[in-house]
């Protein structure tokens, strides 16, 4: 069984750090993260425009910040929002919550505490 560490190096280099590709045209970098904070690159590329993920929980706070691209937003019972570069958003703790790529681009998330499912799968 793989061990699981809890922290990160202090820097780390964007075009050193290892992507995860977690399906054609989507990929995950993890980046900088102990066990009370993580921080997370995700990028959308164009195979994922139009592809409707299932709504999700998990017990993590997550805000996250849109590099670029478009995407729609629907978090629990809230209205779904169109969200685009410079925009961001706030889900609490077990909310339902989906992303919907409506253009490519990239998503900056941080979750508290860290995803241990992210480090298990690297």
């Amino acid at each position: 069984m793989k061990t699981v560490e809890y922290e990160s190096n202090y820097f780390i280099r964007g075009s050193e750090a290892p992507v995860d590709n977690l399906r054609p045209g989507l990929q995950r970098q993890i980046l900088g993260y102990n066990r009370d904070l993580m921080l997370v690159k995700v990028f959308f590329g164009p195979e994922t425009v139009g592809q409707r993920p299932p709504m999700h929980t998990h017990h993590h706070s997550q805000s996250s910040y849109i590099v670029s691209g478009k995407f729609e937003f629907h978090c629990g019972n809230h209205e779904v929002v169109v969200l685009g570069s410079g925009d961001s958003y706030y889900v609490e703790p077990d909310m339902p919550h989906e992303v919907y790529c409506l253009e490519p681009g990239i998503i900056i998330d941080s979750f508290n505490p860290v995803r241990e499912d992210f480090l298990s799968n690297a």
